[in-house]
């Protein structure tokens, strides 16, 4: 994936400039900050948005003060805050893929400085204990996020391993569907992620050589990158 870089960061350990800081907040991330019931939630959206923002100052070799967020939400429009990442740069469209996602106390930054026309970028983060509680309990997951083929081979993994092996196939279908900008519009369960080309799971464990850690990793999170 040549051009492609990727950082896994700690919110907690995300230190940002004050200006960095106040850029963030005078964007839609503050308004989407102040709407967080509880301040945990809040920090950690904008330790998220402020290591984007140094991230994507870092791919440019620029300063971070040249640069103005614009998410585009295909829906909702690009001044919603929300939908795929990007940045203005001196007042244009920056030269730039991004993506990020948050799971678990981290956020997973994936980009590209000079993109070749018509490539797209896509990745996502996941916990493997948060689906197990946060939705439908493992059968309602599989029912509702996983096409039959999916669900005989989550099956016929040993019970210890199928939360892990729910958790990389939404990773995968997560990244294919911010990468083809469909999202959740799309039902995820068409999407066969055991199929999918341009898909790559990434190695947390430090072994992958494209990934930059900034901490370890524990072992129940997972993630996958979708770039073509």
């Amino acid at each position: 994936m040549a051009g492609l870089a990727l950082r896994l960061e700690t919110l907690d350990a995300v230190t940002a400039p004050v200006a960095v800081t106040a850029s963030v907040l005078r964007g839609a991330a503050g308004a989407r900050a102040a709407a967080f019931a509880h301040e945990r939630d809040r920090q950690e959206f904008l330790a998220g948005r402020a290591a984007l923002l140094l991230f994507a100052a870092g791919l440019l070799e620029v300063d971070p003060g040249r640069l103005v967020a614009r998410y585009d939400c295909p829906q909702c429009g690009p001044d919603a805050g929300h939908g795929r990442p990007a940045y203005l740069l001196d007042g244009g469209p920056a030269p730039l893929l991004l993506s990020a996602s948050r799971a678990a106390g981290r956020v997973l930054l994936a980009g590209v400085a000079h993109p070749e026309a018509g490539t797209a970028l896509g990745t996502d983060l996941e916990d493997s204990g948060r689906l197990a509680v946060a939705g439908f309990g493992a059968d309602g997951f599989d029912a509702v996020a996983l096409g039959a083929r999916e669900q005989r081979w989550v099956q016929g993994l040993p019970a210890g391993e199928r939360s892990h092996g729910r958790a990389l196939l939404w990773a995968r279908k997560e990244a294919w569907l911010k990468r083809s900008g469909e999202g959740l519009r799309r039902d995820p369960a068409t999407v066969d992620a055991l199929d999918l080309p341009g898909v790559a799971d990434l190695a947390l464990d430090g072994t992958d050589p494209g990934l930059e850690l900034a901490a370890p990793v524990p072992a129940n999170l997972v993630a996958a990158v979708a770039f073509y």
